[in-house]
């Protein structure tokens, strides 16, 4: 039976390990083990935020609504409100942007509502 080296295998995924490890601080990425466990645990921090960032947002699009709604003589929860009884199709992001980016739009949509 011929002989078996692994030597070009473990350089490749060890090569590949530390490739995934760049920037991170200390022995995490210069040694196999620890590299192994930072990648790890990264993996299972990303998964659970995936869903943690889509509650972040919506927090950060209700918060820039309410502030452009209150000089308009609104609160958040009304103006939602009101757009739902209007049948008003318009998502928390899209009515972020406009509040950000056009307010004068943003105004026109408000006053619809009213």
């Amino acid at each position: 039976m011929t002989r078996v080296k692994k030597g070009v295998n473990a350089l490749k995924s060890r090569k590949n390990i530390l490739r995934k490890v760049k920037g991170y601080r200390f022995g995490r990425s210069t040694k196999e083990r620890q590299a192994n466990e930072a990648i790890f645990h990264a993996g299972s921090y990303s998964f659970a935020h995936r869903r943690d960032k889509k509650g972040d947002f919506r927090r950060l699009w209700n918060v820039r609504i309410s502030s452009a709604v209150k000089p308009l003589g609104l609160s958040y929860s009304r103006f939602i409100d009101m757009l739902k009884k209007k049948g008003v199709n318009l998502d928390r992001k899209i009515l972020a942007e406009l509040a950000e980016t056009s307010p004068s739009i943003f105004k026109k949509v408000v006053e619809s509502v009213k």
